[in-house]
């Protein structure tokens, strides 16, 4: 009879372990999926372009035309390159809206390739006539830049929709956002 006790002692010993080792297995598994999405969220958004202004937006004393000259200063913040970045001027009376500013394409130039930390200036132009009004607060000057940039297949871009402020002499961001499908 002790020897029963001893098998049956032994067996449930041997079948608590197996509970315990396979509870433990469950959970390194778990622990190495957490670990393999936190890798694929790291790489899907720390290694990739970012597109982004740094700074304020300029007025330029000396115009290269009629009109009156502006510049931002853009910079790729992320760890790899944007091959084509594209950068897009709309200019409006009214405030605009992002929907607006992705769907008119009216002023659109090509900055080319973009490398990690690497800064471009873009220059924009507004109409001389357009900004007197603007000065005298006759009317009110919105301006839209979208900066659009290819990467994994899919279209990436960073937006600003700004204000002329004529007491400050500054255009004052009223929107500003990332447009990525991923976030």
């Amino acid at each position: 009879m002790l020897e029963l006790t001893i098998d049956a002692l032994a067996s449930i010993s041997t079948a608590i372990a197996t509970i315990a080792l396979v509870t433990l297995l469950y959970r390194t598994v778990k622990q190495f999926e957490a670990t393999v999405e936190v890798n694929r969220v790291q790489t899907e958004f720390r290694f990739r372009p970012w597109i982004g202004h740094i700074g304020t937006i300029k007025k330029m004393e000396n115009s290269i035309t009629g009109n009156i000259q502006f510049e931002i200063t853009i910079k790729n913040f992320g760890e790899l390159p944007a091959s084509n970045v594209t950068a897009n001027f709309v200019l409006s009376k009214n405030m605009l809206q992002r929907e607006e500013l992705k769907s008119q394409k009216h002023n659109s130039f090509e900055l080319g390739p973009m490398l990690p930390n690497m800064e471009k200036h873009y220059w924009f132009f507004i109409p001389q006539d357009v900004w007197k009004k603007g000065e005298e607060e006759k009317e009110k000057i919105f301006i839209g830049l979208l900066f659009n940039y290819p990467f994994s297949g899919k279209e990436m871009g960073y937006g600003i929709i700004s204000e002329y402020n004529s007491s400050t002499h500054n255009f004052i961001h009223k929107d500003m956002w990332i447009d990525d499908s991923k976030l």
